[in-house]
C-alpha cells in the first residue's frame, strides 16, 4: 500500500493502493508512518509524495473500513491516522506533492502537509468531511487557512465543495502547475533541483519557515538567526564556499 523508491538523493513515497483510489485504511496509515520514519533517518535530501492510482491522488479515509467500526475502534484508529499525517508534515526534508485526479479529504490534507504542491489539470481538491458528520482531521482546518487565509478556508470547509485545477492555482493550493499526466515527473524534477543544494541548509530553511510562521516578526527573525548559525558552522557551508571559488559543483558532506 506504500512503496518507497529512490532517485539518487530524492526519496519517492508512493501511495500505492490504486484499485481503491488510495483510500487511507488503518494498515496503510501504519505503513506510511513507518516509511516516513525510514526516509526521515535516511540520506535523502528531498522527498516526493506521489500516487500510483490513475485517476486519484488520495480520496480520504476508508469509509468501508469505518462502517464496521465501533466508537471505540474509531477512537483507537485516531492516533494511527494522526501519526500518518504527522509523519508527512514533520519530515525534515523538503517534500513535494505530485497530485493528479481526486485529492479529497485526506488527499487534500496530504498535499497540504507537503512544502510544495505540483498538480496537473485533472487535479480536484476538497475537504468534504462535514458531509459525513466530521471535521477534517488530518490537519485540514489548520493547514488550509495557513495557505489560503481564514475566510477562504472557511468557505471550502463549511461547504465541503470541490475545487478544480484553475481555482486551486488561483487560491494558492497549487504551487507548480504541470502538464496533464506529468505531475510526478515535474515533482521529481523539482525535488532533484532542491536535492542538488546543501541538505544542511535546506533542512534548516524548512525549520525556519515552519517554526517562524506563527510567531511575531521579532521572534521569527530569531528563528531565522538560529537556522543561519546552524548552517554557518557546517561542513556544507565550507564546501559550498570552496566550490564557488573553485568554480565546481559542491560535494556536500551533509553535516
Amino acid at each position: 500500500m506504500i512503496t518507497l523508491n529512490r532517485h539518487g538523493h530524492v526519496a519517492e513515497i508512493v501511495l500505492d493502493r490504486p484499485k481503491a483510489h488510495n483510500v487511507l485504511s488503518t494498515g496503510m496509515a501504519v505503513q506510511l508512518a513507518a516509511t516516513c520514519a525510514e526516509v526521515a533517518g535516511s540520506d535523502a535530501r528531498a522527498v516526493v509524495l506521489s500516487s500510483s492510482a490513475e485517476r486519484s491522488f488520495c480520496v480520504g479515509a476508508d469509509l468501508k473500513e469505518r462502517a464496521s467500526m465501533t466508537d471505540d475502534d474509531l477512537m483507537r484508529q485516531r492516533p494511527v491516522f494522526r501519526s500518518a499525517f504527522g509523519s508527512v508534515l514533520n519530515l525534515p526534508q523538503p517534500v513535494v506533492a505530485a497530485v493528479h485526479g481526486f485529492a479529497l479529504g485526506g488527499g487534500t490534507e496530504f498535499a497540504l502537509s507537503c512544502d510544495l504542491v505540483v498538480a496537473d489539470p485533472t487535479a480536484v481538491f476538497g475537504l468534504p468531511e462535514v458531509g459525513v458528520g466530521l471535521v477534517p482531521g488530518g490537519g485540514g482546518t489548520q493547514l488550509l487557512q495557513r495557505r489560503v487565509g481564514a475566510a477562504r478556508a472557511a468557505d471550502l470547509i463549511f461547504t465541503g465543495r470541490k475545487v478544480g485545477f484553475d481555482e486551486a492555482v488561483s487560491l494558492g493550493l497549487v504551487d507548480r502547475p504541470a502538464p496533464e499526466g506529468r505531475d510526478r515527473e515535474t515533482a521529481l524534477e523539482l525535488a532533484a533541483v532542491i536535492a542538488a543544494n546543501s541538505p544542511v541548509a535546506t533542512r534548516a530553511a524548512k525549520r525556519a519557515l515552519r517554526h517562524g510562521a506563527p510567531l511575531d516578526l521579532g521572534a521569527a527573525l530569531d528563528v531565522e538567526d538560529s537556522a543561519w548559525r546552524t548552517t554557518a558552522l557546517s561542513g556544507d557551508r565550507r564546501e559550498g564556499i570552496a566550490a564557488f571559488n573553485e568554480k565546481r559543483r559542491p560535494d556536500w558532506p551533509g553535516v
